[in-house]
């Protein structure tokens, strides 16, 4: 009898106590963004039981009287909501935090994971910093990341250093959302010209070789532009920025998500007329989009689509009397360039449990790229100075394809593999032909002045081909931890790629193949205490792009083509370390890397100033990379990064004909490579006026060797930028003020061998100032706390 009384009274409290619990359903999401966030925690600190949010960041929650939840999430400060101030349909906002050491990161692996569970130098440009930045041209914002310098070549032109020297060359990997911008075949160095600035929500940069995920091209490093995702309350912005050298845009950018469909579209538009610089002027126009499908929790579809056009003068380089004397002519009136582009995905996402992930994306690209470039205009003042020579090219490719992995996790030894399959099929189209130019010289007689047009040369084909691009890849990656404390990464990927192709100039045809096999190697150890190292070896390879392929030898006759170029090949060695101090105020991040190159593909000047392409010889790049977080306060964060490195030949032959001086260029460092970068920026949010910003950024490039032969240096430079901005409810206004003292200084500095040959010059802005207006627009009835 005492039995049953126990059981019953057992019940009877166990029956209460299930009855005095409630479940909830809400949102959490980025405060600032408001995008959803996927996998935050959300745990009831009483019963020690939770979940994490789904990808559109819905959660649900048991809780009973006085127990308090706790919502938290990676690079966000978290939240403690008491029992009483809970209710269904709750929207959850976390602030971002200043200064994180581990984020969450996708490019290292094509899914979300922890920075540091990755053996491999990865850098995030947050939406804060994306936000605050209210970057005019993407190098401003690819600048902040330690060891990449991203050169600007006016309107939005631009060239790239990550572990390599400032170049034009293939060895960059340009990405949105994980599908490369461009095919293998076509790089271009120009690739973000079609970015929307307005559509980025943030950025990630892997330094050194990923070819073992993603492919050819992925050497120096790999940039991956994460787009706007939809929204998780219903908002918008629009606003204008102009510059007082003629710069003008608008931008707007709407999101909202209803029940299982969400959609983010951003769009922009912008202009330069009578600038600093002659013959500048240029107009963009982008509109981005984004939406998301969740047929259930376990299965979303994604969809993005892009159309951009850029049309633009490109007024060149000047030489050194007009750079000194900051006049910044134009030698010509009729260079351009002409971008039409289209880009769109499609992906299905399915999680099979907690532990099983599989995603599935078809993609498409058109591209139609035209000009009339300044840097193929030629002059000899030796034959005949009073004429020259320019080139009208045009480069068009469609590309279809499909990008699938799969990811699984288990028990034993705690590891994860995944596995992944590309194929990319892509026509292209190019042709080129000669111009016959008109030179008018200075009065010295020694430099041209300017150059017209005398007459086109369709009948003079400079280049004229068309090529069926097959890129076929395979790849897998195993990460393991053999022991507590470490974990390894195995991985490795296959490519074939290929192309089938018609060259009218020489009227053939016929099949070009590449195959590489790329590894990698990693292990990171975990010091405890917010510290530890890493290691690892990674390959990377490029083949050599198509418009190098089938441009003829220079004084070839009969006319040669580089058929035989092979791809080349860059073995990585780096070891880093990271840390934070003082109670996480402080955190350093610090990497070291050796970079063996080999058939590295550079377009070398030769005796006459004209340019061959080489596809042989030895290279060394290596260098240490340092990141640095400070935040004292909630009122000061201090960000720096910098790197010390060396870009030199180390067998690298250039000539065979006796009668050239110089046939080898080995010991000689590579041209455009400083040795040493930095970028500092110091913020300040005082606390007596909320929501006000200001904040100080240096950024310093030392100088770099203007030819191969290192007889003569261009000077480096030191920048000082400041931004302020300041929100009052819905309204947002910032100024930045670039190049803040006015300084002197080319972002590229290149001349010949010759003793007597001038330097050509691409000069930066003076101080600019720059204003903007913002209209901030959130559906207050959908976020309430």
């Amino acid at each position: 009898m005492k039995n049953l009384i126990f059981v019953a009274v057992l019940f009877i409290a166990s029956t209460t106590v299930a009855l005095g619990q409630k479940e909830i359903t809400g949102k959490v999401y980025d405060a600032l963004t408001k995008e959803p966030l996927s996998g935050a925690s959300i745990k009831n600190k009483t019963t020690r039981t939770g979940s994490t949010s789904t990808t559109a960041g819905v959660f649900t929650v048991s809780y009973a009287e006085g127990d308090t939840v706790l919502i938290s999430f990676v690079g966000y400060s978290p939240q403690s909501i008491p029992a009483a101030n809970l209710y269904n349909g709750m929207f959850i906002a976390l602030e971002p935090s200043a200064a994180e050491l581990q984020p969450i990161t996708i490019t290292a692996s094509r899914e979300a994971g922890d920075r540091l569970e990755n053996p491999a130098s990865i850098h995030k440009i947050s939406p804060k910093t994306v936000d605050e930045t209210k970057f005019t041209g993407v190098y401003e914002l690819i600048n902040k990341t330690p060891g990449v310098v991203m050169g600007n070549l006016n309107n939005e032109q631009h060239s790239m250093s990550i572990r390599q020297p400032l170049t034009t060359a293939s060895y960059f990997l340009y990405m949105e959302d994980g599908v490369p911008i461009r095919p293998t075949g076509v790089f271009n160095h120009n690739a973000l010209l079609e970015i929307n600035q307005f559509a980025i929500s943030s950025v990630e940069v892997v330094k050194g070789p990923v070819s073992s995920v993603y492919g050819p091209e992925a050497v120096g490093g790999a940039i991956n532009f994460l787009s706007h995702r939809p929204t998780a309350v219903l908002t918008a912005k629009a606003g204008v920025q102009v510059d007082h050298w003629g710069y003008r845009r608008v931008q707007f950018g709407t999101g909202a998500t209803f029940g299982k469909f969400g959609y983010y579209i951003a769009g922009m538009g912008s202009m330069q007329r009578d600038s600093w610089l002659a013959r500048s002027d240029y107009d963009k126009h982008v509109i981005h989009a984004r939406f998301e499908y969740a047929f259930t929790p376990a299965t979303r579809l994604i969809g993005t689509v892009m159309y951009g056009k850029y049309d633009s003068q490109t007024s060149g380089s000047v030489d050194s009397i007009a750079f000194f004397s900051r006049t910044y002519p134009s030698n010509n009136d009729f260079t351009y360039r002409k971008v039409e582009a289209m880009r769109s995905r499609l992906t299905v996402e399915h999680d099979w449990n907690k532990n099983s992930r599989t995603f599935i994306t078809f993609f498409q690209r058109m591209n139609k790229h035209g000009q009339n470039p300044s840097y193929r205009i030629s002059w000899n003042p030796n034959s005949n100075p009073t004429k020259g020579r320019g080139e009208i090219n045009s480069n068009d490719f469609e590309s279809y394809g499909v990008i699938a992995q799969h990811s699984q996790r288990f028990e034993f030894l705690k590891s994860k593999w995944l596995t992944g399959l590309v194929y990319d099929f892509s026509p292209v189209d190019y042709w080129a032909h000669r111009i016959d130019l008109n030179a008018q010289l200075r009065p010295d007689g020694q430099s041209v002045e300017l150059f017209t047009i005398d007459r086109e040369r369709p009948d003079l084909p400079i280049s004229n081909y068309n090529a069926t691009i097959k890129n076929v890849g395979a790849y897998t990656q195993y990460d393991f931890n053999p022991i507590k404390n470490l974990r390894m990464s195995l991985g490795s990927r296959y490519d074939q790629m290929g192309f089938d192709y018609t060259n009218m100039l020489d009227s053939t045809s016929g099949t070009r193949e590449y195959s590489q096999f790329t590894p990698k190697i990693g292990l990171t150890y975990d010091l405890k205490k917010d510290r530890g190292v890493y290691a690892n070896y990674s390959r990377g390879f490029s083949p050599p792009a198509l418009t190098s392929v089938f441009r003829p030898k220079p004084n070839s006759n009969p006319v040669e083509f580089y058929y035989n170029l092979n791809p080349a090949q860059f073995d990585n060695k780096e070891i880093g370390f990271w840390a934070a101090f003082l109670n996480k105020k402080l955190h350093l991040d610090i990497a070291l890397y050796q970079m063996n190159g080999r058939n590295e593909l550079l377009s070398i000047r030769q005796p006459d100033n004209s340019f061959d392409f080489q596809s042989a010889g030895k290279t060394l790049h290596q260098g240490v990379e340092i990141g640095l977080t400070f935040k004292p306060s909630e009122q000061l964060l201090l960000r720096s990064g910098g790197t010390v490195s060396l870009h030199k030949f180390e067998d690298f032959k250039i000539s065979d004909r006796q009668t050239d001086e110089i046939k080898k260029l080995d010991g000689f460092e590579m041209p455009s490579a400083p040795r040493t970068t930095a970028n500092t920026e110091l913020s300040y949010y005082p606390k007596y006026v909320k929501n006000l910003r200001a904040s100080l950024e240096w950024q310093y490039v030392s100088g770099w060797h203007q030819n191969q032969i290192n007889t003569v240096k261009a000077e480096g430079y030191n920048l000082l930028n400041f931004r302020m901005g300041y929100k009052w409810k819905s309204l947002e206004v910032f100024s930045n003020i670039m190049n803040l003292t006015d300084a002197l200084y080319a972002t590229n500095a290149s001349r010949g061998n010759g003793a007597n040959d001038r330097a050509n010059y691409t000069p930066a802005a003076p101080r600019t100032f720059v204003l903007g207006l913002q209209v901030n627009f959130t559906d207050k009835k959908t976020q309430k706390q």
